[in-house]
């Protein structure tokens, strides 16, 4: 059960790792934007193999309280001010 409420950051830390791997640590300010709002239902769309789960892996290790995730977003968009 833990899984799905706390997950760990494993499925990002391997992400970030890769040898291909794409910033999109935007979407979590626009995530964190619609919290506790109207709109905080998000649909994240994309065409198949457009990155879906790296996507949902990235939030899940920025959210979770199951695990630390600080040294993961070090050096990403997220951390860098004025980049947007």
């Amino acid at each position: 059960m833990g899984i799905y409420l706390n997950p760990q950051n494993d499925g990002f830390k391997e992400a970030i790792r890769s040898k291909i791997y794409v910033d999109k640590t935007g979407l979590i300010a626009c995530t964190n934007e619609l919290i506790h709002t109207a709109q905080k239902y998000i649909c994240v769309s994309r065409p198949r193999r457009f990155g879906k789960s790296t996507a949902l892996n990235m939030l899940a290790a920025y959210y979770s309280l199951g695990c630390t995730s600080g040294e993961l977003f070090a050096g990403q968009k997220i951390t860098t001010p004025n980049l947007w």
